[in-house]
């Protein structure tokens, strides 16, 4: 064992400079304080009622009624306790404070793969750096995209393991990718584990070439069997979380609609067209890999006092706190996206590397990270480039689900950085043997830093730093301020900002590309050695891109845990609904973006909410019932017994709603339609309580001969829990109750005194039952066979991964000092 920790040294010692980085970067962590992230923000709002409960029984319902009436709590909180990787992540997240947790992932997983990799151990450190510090894996952070982050960091180590395997350690190397692609489907980003694919698809594809050219098809036959099996493994550890998923997207917003008439056609699934494209990367916009701030940087406030908009302003007598603030909201961000959080930023050292690397690497690994690079790129460009984007959404299964496709630049995130710490390591073991090299070091540095001083000193040959709609924006902002004359000096100010900010990062990468490739020149001509050399590019590059990413993640975006804790201050109108001792209603909240905050459904349950992935029918629901304007009819049967509105004043005020139909009642009349839109056609103009819109689908359920009068029947529901509902009824004969809940038959269950009865779905969204005449207990669960017995193949498959580790560190142990022996 000493010997081991002795040989081994290096690599705790590294490990321990990463844990120290961590810390340092983000010291306010272990002073107490707590990372603000807004999506994080609204998670703790989405969890709040499945936390409650959870906390009373130690259960966590798998359903919740805070958002959109009801919805499973699949994509919001649940716990696979049966899958060994929740209990990786869980013992990481305990040990670290967030966000240290997520930046040692992707240290140690990226430092993981440079020495599969066969890098140099401060070599491949510096490139785990570079990884890293890339700005869109701190910008993610902020935001609290923890999910998206956690699976980046994952994608080096799983690359990791498919090397091993593809080199020929097929026992070592499915054992780790088992391991660590189940790590990445648990975090449960499908997005960027799809991206990841298409990326090892390219590298299998390249193989499978070099294979069959060398002739050595069995062995590469072995090591896709190998890799075969472990995705298998690593597919059925996380079989809870992938069927619960996957059973929910069908029935979500990413599934298919089930109106015909809607703009979508009626066989196309997924999102549509222009929303996934949205968020397109500019082609111009690359720059930003270079120079951060050649697009104005994010869309959050970038100008102060200094700039040339506050100047403007205070040269036209407007009070200095008032210019400051107008400064402040006008966007230095100009690309085409809608909004941004920030720039692709890969620091300009590295970028250096990675051309320096199209020079000098000449490893079969070059085609496949300049390969997948080139394909994340063009499809980032989206709508710029939709000859490919196109093939892509329309023909590659489950890629028009995703949304931003400016994303798949993750992909060119991880494998600029490669491509960069193989150049390095090229030069420390062939430096001798690589022709010309000094010239080609000066070829890199001419062309980045070519670039960088292009842009510094004429930023206007390339660039307008003028948005589409400038026009349109002048003519909005001269309306505004009755002064057209006024309103274009403004923009002309706000131009000449972004191309100072331009010109600045410019010059800035520029010095870096200068140091960077001046380092390596002298470590190229002998006047610094290797090791110095290394660690003065470590320390530019962790400079550089250190730099860079305080400016989106620092420490303001740190509280006290105490502020953080009251993110949802409990106003009079919450208190005052609170009091109602009914254990199930609906609010509407018009005082926030009703259908895009989860903030009500803190303290209420809602009617809107925040969610990607809502369910389709809801979704259609609210288009059509609540756009134009608010149907009163449909926020009755949605038992709406509260509505908080605005004087305008930030005052509020409450609309108790006495004609909310309540939680469960009988109807006298059905009414049939054929078709999903005849269904929602019923709700525009109806009676919840009197009549029941029902599909034709359904009819076999009912036996509309044994219906009576329900008149005098009467239902209430006595005992809730969100997966748990308990009703009591009396009523003469056999009736048909309509319940307000929202209708999931992928695993609800209807119990009258314990016997399952069938149910079936009323009003478009809701569940409906006919109930036998006489004194009653309905209860309606939630047992998702997807999740239970998904969670009984998680056990046995984390057993069997266990061992299949277990198994293979012992081989390794073993052949390692069987070589140690004969050596």
């Amino acid at each position: 064992m000493k010997h081991w920790f002795t040989r081994n040294s290096v690599h705790f010692a590294i490990i321990g400079l990463f844990i120290a980085i961590s810390f340092i970067y983000f010291t306010p962590a272990w002073q107490g304080k707590e990372l603000v992230q807004q999506d994080v923000i609204q998670a703790k709002a989405m969890q709040r009622e499945i936390m409650d409960f959870k906390a009373e029984d130690g259960t966590a319902p798998l359903w919740t009624n805070a958002m959109f009436g009801g919805m499973p709590s699949y994509q919001i909180w649940v716990s696979y306790p049966k899958n060994i990787t929740t209990h990786v992540m869980g013992f990481f997240k305990t040990v670290f404070p967030n966000p240290i947790d997520t930046i040692l992932f992707y240290l140690i997983g990226s430092y993981l793969l440079f020495n599969v990799m066969r890098v140099k151990p401060w070599i491949a450190a510096l490139g785990a750096v570079a990884f890293t510090f890339s700005s869109y894996n701190f910008i993610y952070i902020e935001a609290g995209h923890a999910s998206k982050a956690y699976a980046i960091a994952f994608f080096a180590p799983v690359i990791a393991g498919i090397l091993l395997t593809l080199r020929g350690k097929y026992l070592w190397g499915a054992a780790l990718t088992a391991l660590f692609l189940a790590l990445e489907i648990r975090v449960n980003h499908i997005q960027m584990t799809y991206y990841l694919l298409i990326a090892m698809l390219i590298l299998v594809g390249i193989e499978l070439y070099h294979a069959i050219k060398e002739k050595k098809t069995a062995e590469f036959g072995k090591a896709i069997g190998s890799l075969a099996v472990a995705c298998v493994l690593a597919l059925a550890v996380n079989a809870g979380l992938l069927w619960t998923t996957y059973e929910y997207s069908q029935e979500s917003i990413r599934g298919k609609s089930n109106l015909t008439t809607e703009a979508k056609a009626a066989d196309t699934k997924g999102v549509d067209r222009e929303y996934a494209y949205q968020w397109s990367q500019g082609v111009m916009e690359n720059l930003t890999f270079l120079i951060p701030n050649a697009y104005g940087g994010g869309s959050g406030p970038q100008l102060d006092e200094n700039s040339e908009v506050a100047k403007v302003l205070l040269k036209e007598g407007v009070p200095a706190n008032q210019a400051v603030g107008f400064a402040q909201q006008m966007p230095t961000y100009w690309g085409d996206k809608p909004f941004t959080s920030g720039p692709w930023y890969f620091g300009a050292i590295v970028i250096f590397l990675f051309v320096l690397g199209l020079f000098i690497v000449h490893s079969r690994l070059k085609w496949w990270l300049l390969g997948a690079t080139l394909l994340s790129l063009f499809l980032a460009f989206g709508r710029h480039l939709p000859f490919i984007s196109d093939i892509f959404f329309n023909y590659f299964p489950l890629y028009n689900k995703f949304r931003a496709v400016e994303s798949t630049l993750v992909i060119a995130s991880l494998f600029i950085p490669i491509l960069a710490v193989l150049a390095l390591n090229e030069i420390i073991t062939k430096r001798t043997e690589i022709p010309k090299l000094d010239k080609k070091v000066l070829y890199s540095f001419y062309i980045v830093g070519g670039i960088a001083l292009i842009v510094a000193i004429l930023p206007n040959l390339f660039l307008s730093f003028k948005t589409s709609n400038h026009q349109a924006i002048a003519q909005q902002l001269g309306q505004q301020l009755g002064d057209n004359n006024f309103a274009q000096s403004i923009l002309n100010a706000l131009v000449s900002d972004r191309t100072a900010m331009a010109r600045n990062d410019a010059f800035r990468s520029f010095i870096f590309v200068l140091l960077g490739s001046g380092v390596v020149w002298l470590w190229v001509k002998d006047k610094l050695k290797p090791k110095t050399a290394i660690i003065l590019l470590a320390v530019a590059i962790l400079i550089d891109m250190w730099g860079v990413n305080r400016r989106y993640l620092n420490k303001d975006n740190f509280v006290e845990a105490s502020v953080l804790a009251n993110q949802f201050p409990k106003r009079e109108v919450d208190k005052f609904i609170n009091r109602d001792t009914q254990p199930d209603y609906r609010v509407l909240d018009l005082t926030i973006s009703t259908f895009n905050s989860a903030s009500t459904s803190y303290y209420h349950n809602t009617i809107g909410g925040y969610h990607a992935a809502k369910l389709m029918r809801y979704q259609e629901l609210l288009e059509r019932q609540f756009n134009n304007a608010i149907n009163q009819d449909v926020l009755d049967m949605l038992n709406t017994k509260y509505v908080i509105t605005s004087d305008g004043q930030d005052s509020q005020h409450i609309q108790n709603r006495s004609s909310a139909a309540g939680n469960a009642w009988f109807i006298n009349r059905i009414k049939y339609v054929d078709n999903a839109e005849q269904e929602m056609q019923g709700l525009d103009s109806f009676n919840p309580k009197d009549v029941a819109i029902i599909h034709t689908e359904f009819k076999h359920l009912i036996d509309s001969a044994k219906i009576s009068n329900s008149t005098n029947a009467i239902i209430e529901l006595v005992d809730y829990r969100p997966d748990h509902l308990i009703y009591e009824y009396s009523a003469p004969g056999t009736v048909v109750a309509v319940f307000s809940e929202i209708y999931y038959d992928k695993g609800w269950k209807a119990y009258v005194d314990g016997q399952e009865i069938p149910y079936f779905r009323a009003d478009y969204v809701l569940r409906a039952a006919q109930l036998p005449g006489g004194n009653h207990k309905v209860e309606f669960k939630f047992e998702p066979q997807s999740y239970y017995t998904g969670e009984t193949i998680s056990l046995i498959a984390s057993v069997l991964l266990l061992l299949v580790l277990g198994f293979a560190v012992w081989r390794e142990q073993k052949e390692y000092k069987a070589s140690s022996k004969n050596s």
